[in-house]
């Protein structure tokens, strides 16, 4: 069904496996004991962080998510062949960030290599291809619902060489971190165009005169610290007319070649999640010990196992199906493939991560596993990158035509 992977892809594979469960994982624990509490959270990234991406990249571990057409920069692997690796970097949630292949840096960086010109490709795609900063994206805004993207009202207004920007957005993943530089600001430059033209989408950098940092967004109780979310406000912000990307009325256009990408990159993490919480879960029920027989003789929990396995490889086969009618195909002709695993990895890892917190008990709840984060992670992208609802809109509206049209 699916092309055979490349050698040099089967190889990257198995040194990711290798070094995730070598160098990572047994770092998870000093990695929570490393992030700082209180203010200076947003300060640093732990040591542990910095040591093993030297290590990574010493390996050539870096940079993999980027396709054959951006390969002077990165790994120039198919999504196919991405998708195996960022299965993997999803059982520790901190991996990614390892191979400078986490969020939203990945979009940034796949939306100044695409559309960004040479300058702003020098100034800021070639410190985040080197892991030398951080990146933030802002759409989400706190006064609309912004699952409708079009209803955002922050104002990219032109003055003379520079535009002013003004508006309130929060959700912006990055943005907390002190490494943070550069955002990429989704506003309106023109409120009377066309639905879908009166978008753009703009470079900001963090340190121009109107960004304020207003708080810290918890995602289900969790800061993701050292990187955060951070609500943003932005006051007659001036950036030069060249920071804009692509041209006016264009953030749509912007959005979509930035987000096919960006969703099928969870649903793999998100995979990744729900397969060492079922891994989890087997270790769990045949140590502990309930009603005179260990849980791993228990009919129920033997059906759960059965249908956690079940629904990850559904997911895994529909989620490799869709990247391989992206690699053929393109995002725009793999929309409804891409909509659907969408739908269905964020709910298929919510449900099997919560069966895997039901058969550790109250310690499945608490910070002697990795399992609440990985449920809040799995819980946020039902609503990230577009909320399920408009997906299953758009996937029936798109079906239903199209077997209008074949009738």
């Amino acid at each position: 069904m699916f092309p055979e992977l490349r050698p040099e892809a089967i190889d990257l594979i198995e040194r990711v496996t290798t070094f995730i469960n070598e160098d990572c994982k047994p770092m998870e624990k000093v990695f929570e004991d490393q992030i700082q509490v209180g203010e200076d959270r947003w300060n640093s990234y732990p040591s542990v962080i910095d040591d093993l991406k030297e290590k990574a990249r010493s390996k050539g571990l870096w940079n993999l998510f980027l396709p054959e057409e951006y390969k002077p920069y990165g790994a120039g692997l198919t999504n196919a062949e991405y998708a195996p690796l960022c299965e993997e970097m999803g059982r520790v949630l901190f991996s990614s960030e390892i191979f400078n292949c986490s969020a939203p840096d990945t979009g940034n960086m796949e939306v100044l290599a695409k559309y960004g010109n040479e300058s702003q490709k020098k100034q800021w795609l070639e410190p985040l291809l080197n892991g030398e900063i951080r990146s933030a994206f802002a759409m989400t805004e706190p006064a609309v619902a912004s699952s409708d993207a079009t209803n955002i009202e922050t104002s990219i207004k032109r003055d003379g060489d520079e535009y002013v920007i003004n508006g309130r957005k929060w959700y912006t993943s990055g943005a907390m971190n002190e490494n943070c530089k550069i955002m990429v600001v989704m506003g309106k430059t023109d409120f009377d165009a066309p639905r879908h033209q009166q978008q753009s989408q703009i470079l900001v950098p963090m340190d121009t005169k109107g960004v304020t940092i207003v708080r810290p967004m918890a995602a289900m109780g969790y800061y993701d610290e050292p990187i955060g979310h951070a609500e943003v406000l932005f006051e007659n912000v001036r950036v030069p007319a060249e920071n804009l990307l692509l041209g006016e009325g264009r953030g749509f256009e912007i959005a979509q070649g930035r987000l096919g990408p960006g969703r099928i990159h969870h649903c793999m993490r998100l995979i990744g999640c729900a397969q060492r919480a079922l891994d989890m879960a087997c270790e769990r029920v045949e140590s502990r010990v309930a009603f005179g027989k260990p849980l791993s003789k228990q009919q129920s929990v033997r059906e759960s196992i059965a249908q956690m396995h079940c629904d990850i490889e559904q997911a895994r086969l529909l989620t490799l199906k869709a990247a391989d009618k992206m690699d053929r195909y393109g995002n725009k002709v793999s929309r409804d493939l891409i909509a659907a695993i969408k739908i269905v990895a964020p709910t298929m890892a919510c449900n099997v991560i919560d069966h895997a917190i039901q058969m550790h008990g109250a310690a499945g709840t608490s910070q002697d596993f990795v399992l609440s984060a990985m449920y809040a992670y799995a819980r946020t992208i039902k609503l990230a990158d577009g909320p399920d609802q408009v997906h299953m809109m758009q996937l029936g509206r798109n079906l239903i035509a199209e077997k209008a049209v074949a009738e």
